[in-house]
């Protein structure tokens, strides 16, 4: 008998970056980080199914079969065996996902990738795992992860225990708590970067003098941009996002050799958002930046029209996606990737139609 199960999950976009490990295998974070999960306008459909009559695992991701013995894929999927041994079941699993958002987004998507597995594996085994478990499962796959097994704003607990046991997602507020945030996202490169964020902490961590500083500055801002989303004040909240980002960005120009991941196209969206602030006389748009150079641009459904004509006024700006806050993963009855006796159900990503059988 085969056990299957299809869910969606969407990336989360962080306003308190994830920036450094205390432990690389169970990927434990130096410090915490906060994030919003997104709508389903970008998300991951995954589908794991389990059965005996499998002999081995596979992974098809966007149609392509992943090589399960490249090593950094062989860790992220290291999760299987933890789901298996938690289930009491030894059967392989076939895993189809699909990214349901355009190619060229410049998204790496392994949040709501991670996130998409976490839940469509543990409950195709047969678990029934509540959100801390879930978000530390999928932490193992990809750190962000952890983030994107809920919905609304969510922190990131870096822990303290050793076994990372108290490190681990929980929800802040939920979706309906600011239904007016927006995110509005500029593209302006979508190419695979130089250096992976895997390797840019690492590094960070051994170089940067500027760095201690930063895991120091982190509980304060913790607690000061909670206040801020709790009471809904976009201003104190807009400041603190993009002191933030640049926060970040400092360290890594700061690590030696320095990683750039922003480019002269980033460096106009933050002159473009800060000179739209000071035309409206207040903070109405704030910019923020991962290990990439495409903007976040935060902000409210009043505004949203506004920013991204602004945005689309940018020389190097390729594409605009605005996303609301969202709430978390889906399972799904419908729309399986995969047959129960583990045959790919072709489906593809349509622009504007999202995913869809063919």
């Amino acid at each position: 008998m085969s056990m299957r199960a299809t869910v969606e999950a969407t990336p989360n976009i962080a306003v308190v970056k994830y920036w450094g490990k205390r432990d690389e295998t169970l990927i434990l974070p130096t410090h915490s980080s906060l994030s919003f999960t997104m709508d389903e306008t970008l998300c991951t459909r995954t589908t794991v199914v389990f059965s005996p009559k499998f002999r081995q695992d596979e992974l098809w991701l966007n149609g392509q079969q992943m090589d399960l013995q490249d090593k950094e894929t062989a860790e992220r999927f290291g999760m299987l065996e933890l789901i298996r041994k938690q289930a009491g079941i030894r059967h392989k699993a076939k895993i189809a996902s699909l990214n349901g958002f355009p190619t060229a987004a410049g998204f790496a998507s392994s949040a709501a990738g991670m996130a998409a597995l976490a839940c469509a594996a543990s409950k195709a085994a047969g678990l029934d795992l509540n959100a801390k478990d879930l978000s530390i499962l999928a932490r193992l796959g990809s750190g962000s992860a952890c983030r994107s097994v809920m919905g609304g704003c969510v922190e990131w607990k870096a822990g303290k225990k050793a076994d990372g046991s108290d490190s681990y997602a929980e929800q802040v507020a939920p979706a309906s708590h600011w239904p007016e945030l927006r995110n509005v996202i500029a593209v302006v490169d979508a190419k695979k970067k130089k250096v992976s964020s895997r390797s840019g902490m690492k590094q960070t961590i051994r170089t940067s003098a500027l760095y201690p500083a930063r895991v120091s500055y982190i509980p304060v801002l913790m607690r000061d941009i909670k206040a801020a989303i709790q009471s809904k004040d976009f201003p104190a909240f807009g400041e603190l996002t993009m002191r933030e980002a640049m926060n970040m960005h400092a360290v890594m120009l700061d690590t030696w050799p320095p990683i750039v991941y922003l480019n002269d196209y980033s460096k106009e969206i933050m002159y473009a958002v800060n000179e739209y602030n000071q035309a409206a006389g207040k903070i109405k748009a704030a910019y923020t930046f991962d290990a990439g150079p495409n903007a976040h641009v935060y902000t409210t459904d009043d505004q949203a029209a506004n920013v991204r004509k602004m945005l689309q006024s940018i020389d190097g700006v390729k594409k605009i996606i605005t996303c609301k806050v969202g709430n978390g993963p889906q399972y799904l009855k419908n729309g399986h990737l995969l047959e129960e006796d583990g045959t790919a159900i072709a489906h593809q990503y349509v622009e504007g139609k999202g995913i869809v059988k063919t």
